[in-house]
């Protein structure tokens, strides 16, 4: 079979592809810069120079795909959600033109609302977007709605080397916590199943709910630091994004990720054994992080 994976460089999508080639699959890579695929990856994969921004390349690149593991890369819009759900559109274009026959979209919690999570709100319009593209052939769409990346924390070293864990949410509001790898072995395995069709959801929610006190006990063992968590307020964060540079539809777009929660909101995706993935993060932390701060 074809199966077509992008962002082959990201923290899920070099997962997916390298999975796939442990499982007898030569994938198709769309990367913007083939080069930064790793050497022992770039010969077992089918490399192609495509910038998901193209539409006409992204057609082009998945003539002829089975299944594909769409991506919506950031885009750097002045708009982020409206950024997402143009790169969604062109993934939608490729679903469409190409028919092909199954998806697997890397979303998020809080997507399924459709507006109101910031710029998750790009990824709520990407499956809408996805879904109406493969109706008209019968096609299959899996979003699968992830928890909060274990990778984020990579963000925060400054903080963190400074004992600190921030965020707006309260420090004992629990919420999944993943790593992104784990995302990937879930959807390398949806995309060589072809046991699955029509529209559907799955949580990627990491082995168990996290807040963040909870999270800064956890790193703070696995780094050998001392880390407590602290919440700000969504002023105070709008000051730390205006002071990185970043515009006001930026600034609003990634506070309202988290804004969504404080309104009591629930992801319709609770966490089972179906969305519950191994790896802790004690043990992603002892691994990653220590080595960087």
């Amino acid at each position: 079979m074809k199966i077509v994976v992008t962002t082959p460089t990201g923290h899920v999508g070099s997962r997916v592809a390298r999975l796939l080639t442990q499982a007898g699959v030569r994938p198709v890579v769309l990367a913007r810069d083939p080069g930064r695929l790793p050497e022992e990856l770039r010969e077992r994969v089918e490399a192609v120079a495509c910038d998901q921004g193209d539409a006409e390349a992204v057609v082009r690149a998945t003539a002829g795909a089975d299944a594909l593991f769409w991506v919506d890369p950031p885009t750097g819009d002045e708009d982020p959600a409206a950024g997402y759900a143009r790169m969604g559109a062109n993934g939608a274009l490729a679903v469409r033109e190409n028919r092909i026959g199954r998806t697997v979209f890397l979303s998020s919690g809080g997507a399924e609302f459709r507006s109101g999570a910031g710029e998750i709100d790009g990824l709520g319009r990407t499956e809408e977007l996805l879904e109406e593209a493969a109706a008209g052939h019968g096609g299959a769409v899996l979003h699968l709605r992830c928890g909060y990346f274990y990778t984020n924390l990579f963000g925060m070293l400054d903080d963190l080397r400074a004992g600190v864990l921030r965020s707006t949410l309260p420090v004992d509001h629990a919420l999944p916590w993943v790593d992104p790898r784990d995302i990937g072995d879930v959807a390398a395995a949806r995309l060589l199943s072809r046991g699955w069709e029509g529209v559907s959801s799955q949580g990627v929610h990491g082995p168990e709910d996290l807040s963040f006190a909870d999270a800064a006990r956890v790193v703070g063992r696995a780094t050998g630091r001392e880390v407590r968590a602290e919440q700000i307020s969504e002023d105070a964060l709008r000051e730390v994004l205006r002071g990185a540079g970043l515009g006001d539809k930026q600034v609003e777009d990634v506070v309202g990720m988290t804004s969504w929660m404080l309104e009591g909101r629930v992801p319709h995706d609770s966490r089972s054994p179906l969305t519950t993935t191994p790896t802790t993060l004690a043990a992603w932390a002892h691994e990653n992080l220590r080595s960087a701060l």
